[in-house]
C-alpha cells in the first residue's frame, strides 16, 4: 500500500495540532517536516524547537526534509527529533559520511535530489538509504505544479533499488494530486509527499484514502 505524508507546511500554524489530528485521523502514515533556510533554498520555514513541538503531540513518524546548505553541521540536533531524516545530495555535505551517520543516531536515513540531478548519480549511495526522495517540483516553495520528468527518474530509481535488492523506499515530493498520484506510483513511487491537495480537500479522510490505495 503507498504511504501518504502530508506536509505541515501547508497547515495554519496558529491552530497546528488540530492539523495534525486531522491528518491523523485521516489516516497519514507520516508527517513531512520541511526545514529551509533562506540560503540553500529562496525560503525560511522552522527549525528544531518546532519539530520537538510537533513530536510531544503525535505518535505519526516525523519525515523531516532538511533543505538547507551543510547539513551535516547540523545532523545530530534533527536527528534528536526526527524518525525519517533527510537531507539534499546537492547541499555540500559528505554524502557517505552524513547518511552513516544519520543511521548511527538511530534514525532511518534519507537523500534527497532536485530536478536538475540525475538519478544515477546516487546509486552508489543506495544501500546506506532507508529512503530516496525525488523532487518533482524546485524545492524551496509549495504549491508549484508537478515536474512530469521525475517520473522518469522514480523508474530509474526503482528498477536500481529492486537490481540491487534493497528494501529501501523511494518517496516523491511535490505537485501531488488527483491526476499525478497515480502517475509516481506506477513509476515507482511507495511514499508520496502532498501538501495543498490534502489540505484543500473538502474530504480529507477520503483523498487521503485515494492515495493511499493506488498500486
Amino acid at each position: 500500500m503507498v504511504k501518504l505524508s502530508p506536509s505541515v507546511l501547508t497547515a495554519d500554524f496558529l491552530t497546528l495540532k488540530n492539523d495534525i489530528e486531522r491528518l491523523e485521523a485521516a489516516g497519514a502514515d507520516m508527517l513531512h517536516l520541511d526545514v529551509m533556510d533562506g540560503i540553500f533554498v529562496p525560503n525560511i520555514s522552522f527549525g528544531v524547537p518546532v519539530i520537538n513541538s510537533i513530536k510531544k503531540h503525535t505518535n505519526l513518524p516525523l519525515d523531516v526534509h532538511l533543505m538547507i546548505d551543510r547539513p551535516h553541521r547540523y545532523i545530530k540536533e534533527f536527528a534528536a527529533v526526527s524518525d525519517y531524516l533527510g537531507f539534499h545530495f546537492e547541499a555540500g555535505s559528505p554524502v557517505a559520511e552524513t547518511l552513516k551517520e544519520i543511521r548511527n543516531l538511530g534514525c532511518k536515513s534519507c537523500l534527497t535530489i532536485k530536478p536538475c540531478t540525475a538519478p544515477e548519480q546516487i546509486f552508489e549511495f543506495l544501500p546506506l538509504c532507508d529512503m530516496v526522495l525525488v523532487m518533482s517540483v524546485e524545492p524551496g516553495f509549495g504549491g508549484q505544479k508537478f515536474m512530469p520528468e521525475a517520473l522518469n527518474k522514480l523508474s530509474i530509481l526503482r528498477a536500481e533499488i529492486n537490481r540491487l535488492g534493497l528494501n529501501t523506499e523511494l518517496e516523491v515530493d511535490g505537485g501531488i494530486n488527483k491526476e499525478t498520484a497515480p502517475l509516481a506510483v506506477n513509476a515507482g513511487a511507495g511514499v508520496l509527499v502532498a501538501g495543498n491537495y490534502i489540505f484543500a480537500s473538502p474530504d480529507m479522510k477520503a483523498t487521503a484514502k485515494e492515495i493511499k490505495a493506488l498500486k
